[in-house]
């Protein structure tokens, strides 16, 4: 084409754009969201009269009622007097595909598709109490990868799932399974006991979806036979880990109660330890050092006590809970004084999942403030994911996530177990009552 034509073309390309451009503004999907007030969780501050712009799931602008101009077209949300806007919450230690009224050998019961099943409906759930983004940390069959594209594909409500498909460990350590005679037990496909066999497991796992890694670097409470606080891993095998999932961009969280296996684990790399129960002032020194979060699941201790002789826990399993329950708690509001990061993890699915945000008035009991707590299930657990730019704040750029609780939940953080409304990506998911 001679640069004439070149030329003419480029102009006429360019008035058809200017022509479209109106059009095409017009077909964007745009909402929005004003309400009495709003908590913004990164500065700490309430803001009056805010109004939150999302265009096409993702928010564009945030300013005050009667600052912000709303595009002619625009859906509008006008939320009832007295709530507050809050970004969606993230939970960083979730397992959609369980129900804890179906414990120990009660499992054997059920085929292997029903699980599911119960993950469809506790996604369910989960979105609707207000948890727009979850760390599925384990489950079986890659079940949380199905869950988040039905999810994503939108043939079933719930919340943005990080999965970690399979969690790895040791022969006959927590994530084995267990509990089965010789004759009727089989090679799991998520267990290994070298640093290569752990390579190998993580690079499959990625294969199959996994956007998280997580290991049993200890024993635990609702595995029937080992110890709570023995180290199941060796630092070889949880550095092997570490390293190939950081080289493949994953980061990994550890499921560690007892203190070697927490401090080995930290000095691996590895950058979230779950539950944390034993943790020393060495592992406060080691994980403020290398930047590690821990997410400490402190409500799940009066649900399993209260409940889980009903639900089918084992003695044996019982019986851990009460050895380790209090000083998960202590050892919580040590952390938080040290300051150690945290994140809010609660292991949902050891209690019913849509309950989660029950952990929030427990964080508070044991030592943090009702901000701390907020931004541990959001601003802080979006860093720990590794999504800062996507979750955990409303904040142009990030997901148009957001709920609303009646009255102001920095003067009682309890109100965030009542969600009256839910958002996920510019779309309702809850309508305010």
């Amino acid at each position: 084409m001679s640069p004439i034509k070149l030329s003419l073309a480029a102009r006429v390309a360019g008035v058809a754009l200017a022509v479209l451009a109106p059009a095409l503004a017009a077909r964007a999907d745009t909402v929005a969201v004003s309400a009495d007030r709003m908590l913004d969780v990164i500065g700490g501050v309430e803001v009056d009269k805010p109004l939150v712009l999302i265009v096409d799931g993702r928010i564009a602008r945030v300013g005050k009622q009667g600052d912000l101009a709303i595009p002619a077209g625009a859906r509008t949300v006008v939320l009832p007097p007295g709530m507050t806007l809050l970004p969606g919450l993230i939970d960083m230690h979730v397992h959609l595909t369980s129900d804890p009224r179906i414990s120990g050998y009660r499992h054997l019961e059920y085929t292997d598709s029903f699980w599911q099943v119960v993950g469809v409906a506790n996604a369910r759930r989960t979105v609707e109490a207000g948890f727009t983004t979850v760390r599925n940390v384990g489950s079986g069959n890659f079940d949380d990868v199905g869950l988040k594209q039905g999810i994503e594909a939108g043939y079933i409500p719930g919340p943005r799932i990080v999965p970690a498909t399979y969690a790895l460990g040791a022969t006959g350590g927590h994530c084995d399974g267990g509990g089965l005679p010789p004759s009727m037990d089989r090679d799991a496909p998520n267990v290994s006991d070298t640093p290569d066999g752990y390579r190998h497991l993580v690079r499959k796992m990625r294969k199959y979806g996994a956007e998280v890694i997580k290991i049993c670097a200890t024993g635990g409470v609702l595995s029937k036979t080992d110890s709570v606080g023995a180290q199941q891993m060796t630092f070889a095998e949880m550095q092997a880990v570490a390293d190939e999932a950081h080289m493949l961009g994953l980061r990994v969280a550890a499921h560690a109660h007892g203190t070697e296996g927490i401090n080995t684990a930290l000095r691996a790399g590895i950058d979230t330890i779950e539950h944390a129960s034993l943790a020393d002032e060495e592992s406060f020194r080691l994980a403020k050092a290398r930047g590690a979060w821990f997410s400490m699941d402190i409500y799940d201790d009066d649900y399993i006590l209260a409940e889980g002789a009903k639900n089918g826990v084992y003695p044996e399993s019982l019986e851990k809970e009460r050895m380790v329950g209090l000083k998960q708690r202590q050892t919580f509001r040590a952390a938080v004084k040290a300051g150690v990061k945290m994140i809010f993890g609660t292991d949902g699915g050891v209690y019913p999942n849509g309950d989660n945000a029950k952990q929030f008035a427990k964080m508070v009991e044991w030592g943090m403030t009702p901000l701390q707590a907020i931004r541990a299930a959001t601003s802080e657990a979006a860093e720990a994911l590794g999504r800062p730019k996507d979750v955990g704040a409303i904040e142009a750029g990030r997901y148009g996530d957001l709920i609303a609780v009646a009255g102001d939940p920095l003067g009682d953080v309890s109100r965030l177990e009542h969600v009256a409304f839910v958002m996920k990506g510019g779309q309702v998911v809850k309508a305010a009552p």
